[in-house]
C-alpha cells in the first residue's frame, strides 16, 4: 500500500467514526480510542494491505480496529470484575511465564553451543538393544524394488535379467532408461510400509499379488495392460522388532534428549557453583 492509500484510508477512517469519539488531547494519527488507550496507524503493519482494493483495505482496517477495541474492552472488564487475589494470581503467572521465556531460551542457547552431537554405531547398537519393547511395529515393512511397464517394450527381456542380477552396472542402465516405465522404485535398501508397497503393486483381476510380501522372492505379475516386476530384499510383519536403520532418526533423538538433559543440569549447577564463588549468591 503506498503513502497515497495510506492516508486516504486514514482520513476515510477517521470521517467514519463520530465527532465525539476523540478528545482534543488525542495524539496525532489516532485510529480509534478505548479509555485512556489509544490504537495509532503506526501500530498498523502495512503490508498486510499490499494489493488489496481501497474497499478490502477499508474492511481490513475496520477489523484490525475492532479487534483491537474488544481485546482492550475485555481486559478492562476483567480487570474491574476479577478479585484483587485473582488478579494478583495471574500477576504472578505471568512473571513466572516470562522468567520461564528467558530462562528456557538461554538455556536452549547454552545447549546447543555445548552439546555433543555426534552419535557412534556402538550408541545407537545400545540404545536400541535397551528400547526393544518401544520399537515394536504397527504396521508391515518391506525392502523392495519394482518396475512397472508395458508389454510390449522392445527390450523387456535385457530390462528383467537387469532387474534381477540388479548390480552397479544394471542399477545405472535401468535409472538410465527409466522414462520408459510406467512407475518404479529401485531403491531397496530403504524400508517401505507394506501397505504402501501394495498400492504400487496392484495387477488389475490378480487376486494373489498380496501374496508377493509374504516372503523374500522376485515375482512377475501381469494383467492385461502391463508387466510388474518385483523383487522383494526383506520384511518385518506386524508385532516383530524394528529395524534398527527404520527407526535410526528415533533413536538419535532419544540419544540427543538424554544428553541434553543431562547437560542442562549440569550447567544448572555450573552457573550456581559460579555464583557462589563470586560471591553473588549467598544462602543465610
Amino acid at each position: 500500500m503506498n503513502k497515497c492509500c495510506v492516508l486516504f484510508l486514514y482520513l476515510f477512517l477517521l470521517l467514519s467514526f463520530s465527532c465525539d469519539s476523540f478528545t482534543k488531547a488525542e495524539p496525532p494519527q489516532a485510529l480509534a480510542r478505548v479509555e485512556n488507550s489509544f490504537l495509532f496507524l503506526k501500530d498498523i503493519k502495512l503490508d498486510q494491505f499490499r494489493d488489496l482494493s481501497t474497499a478490502d483495505s477499508v474492511f481490513l482496517m475496520n477489523s484490525l480496529i475492532t479487534n483491537w477495541a474488544t481485546a482492550k474492552l475485555l481486559d478492562q472488564g476483567a480487570r474491574l470484575n476479577l478479585s484483587k487475589a485473582k488478579q494478583e494470581e495471574f500477576g504472578l503467572l505471568v512473571q513466572q511465564y516470562k522468567a520461564d521465556l528467558y530462562t528456557n531460551a538461554y538455556l536452549d542457547a547454552l545447549v546447543q553451543k555445548n552439546i555433543d552431537t555426534i552419535i557412534t554405531a556402538e550408541e545407537l547398537e545400545k540404545a536400541y538393544r535397551n528400547n526393544k519393547e518401544v520399537f515394536k511395529l504397527n504396521e508391515g515393512l518391506v525392502k523392495l524394488r519394482y518396475i512397472k511397464t508395458t508389454k510390449n517394450i522392445s527390450n523387456f527381456e535385457e530390462v528383467k535379467k537387469r532387474f534381477k542380477r540388479f548390480d552397479s552396472l544394471d542399477q545405472f542402465v535401468l535409472d538410465s532408461i527409466s522414462l520408459q516405465f510406467n512407475s518404479f522404485f529401485l531403491n531397496d535398501s530403504t524400508w517401505i510400509k507394506a501397505d504402501q508397497a501394495l498400492l504400487k503393486i496392484n495387477p488389475q483381476n490378480n487376486a494373489n499379488y498380496t501374496d508377493v510380501l509374504k516372503k523374500p522372492n522376485f515375482v512377475q505379475l501381469e494383467d492385461s495392460l502391463e508387466v510388474y516386476l518385483v523383487h522383494i530384499n526383506a520384511i518385518r510383519n506386524r508385532n516383530e522388532q524394528a529395524p534398527l536403520d527404520y527407526v535410526r532418526p528415533t533413536l538419535k533423538q532419544i540419544i540427543l534428549n538424554k544428553r541434553k538433559l543431562k547437560l542442562i543440569s549440569k550447567l544448572k549447577n555450573d552457573i550456581v557453583n559460579d555464583a557462589i564463588k563470586n560471591k553473588k549468591f549467598e544462602i543465610y
